[in-house]
């Protein structure tokens, strides 16, 4: 049975976590199946969102139990290939070209809440919890904490990873964690009718040098900043994608993307 499953329809990239057995929790086959799903994702040009959710009653339960007993026997050389592997996996969501959205219908925990954390758009069902509960089993969400800081803050992160306790999808809206409550019977359609709306109605050269720029804002100064956006601004003003829309809406022209 695959680990992961991919499907596209009308434009969307359905990657689903397969392993509702063991509440989706994370083993070295599935982060690196999953990192290889959005590197498909990523890479293929009839892809204009991502949609990552999964089977079963929890998004991801974090780590496998079999995978963090073998962890206690590993040299470090090994601990650190393993952890590389976990940080190639957020930093391919994280910067993937497209819009990557995450359908969270059960808790995260752990590494299943940061791999919701790296999702450029967060929908949950009220009754998910979400959590770093690593600082618990005397772990650290060393890698999570990259991200987390640059999403909601130092104070929120902190909060999170030093307490280790769970919150509810309320307060994690309320925190910034994530963007839309959704009951479960309805999630699925919103997020598809919400998916599909961004694949009709954005550009794909535009969403690409957005989340480029985002990405690098955060590490650079004002000064130097604005000095890269003027460089993107003007690249983008030479893609076929901003002649085909300024054409379009000077022609008063409905945009077909």
């Amino acid at each position: 049975m695959a680990l992961v499953n991919y499907t596209v329809v009308n434009r969307i990239a359905y990657i689903t976590l397969n392993r509702p057995e063991k509440r989706n929790s994370l083993n070295p086959e599935l982060v690196n199946d999953l990192t290889r799903a959005f590197t498909t994702a990523s890479s293929d040009q009839g892809v204009k969102v991502i949609v990552l959710h999964a089977n079963g009653e929890v998004f991801s339960a974090g780590a496998d139990l079999a995978y963090l007993q073998q962890l206690q026997n590993n040299s470090y050389e090994e601990n650190v290939a393993d952890s590389s592997a976990l940080r190639d996996l957020f930093y391919a969501v994280y910067t993937a070209p497209k819009v990557v959205i995450a359908q969270v219908e059960g808790h995260a925990i752990a590494g299943g809440c940061g791999l919701a954390s790296v999702c450029d758009i967060v929908y949950s069902v009220p009754e998910a919890k979400f959590g770093y509960t690593e600082v618990k089993i005397g772990f650290i969400p060393a890698l999570v904490a990259c991200f987390l800081v640059r999403k909601l803050g130092e104070a929120r992160t902190k909060e999170l990873l030093l307490t280790g306790e769970l919150v509810n999808a309320e307060t994690a809206q309320n925190y910034g964690l994530i963007n839309h409550l959704c009951d479960k019977d309805t999630i699925q359609q919103q997020v598809r009718e919400h998916a599909e709306k961004i694949a009709g109605e954005t550009s794909s050269a535009s969403i690409s040098l957005t989340k480029e720029l985002l990405n690098i804002a955060q590490n650079l100064s004002l000064e130097e900043s604005l000095r890269e956006a003027v460089n993107m601004n003007a690249a983008a003003r030479a893609t076929d994608d901003c002649k085909k829309g300024i054409s379009a809406f000077l022609n008063k022209e409905k945009i077909t993307w």
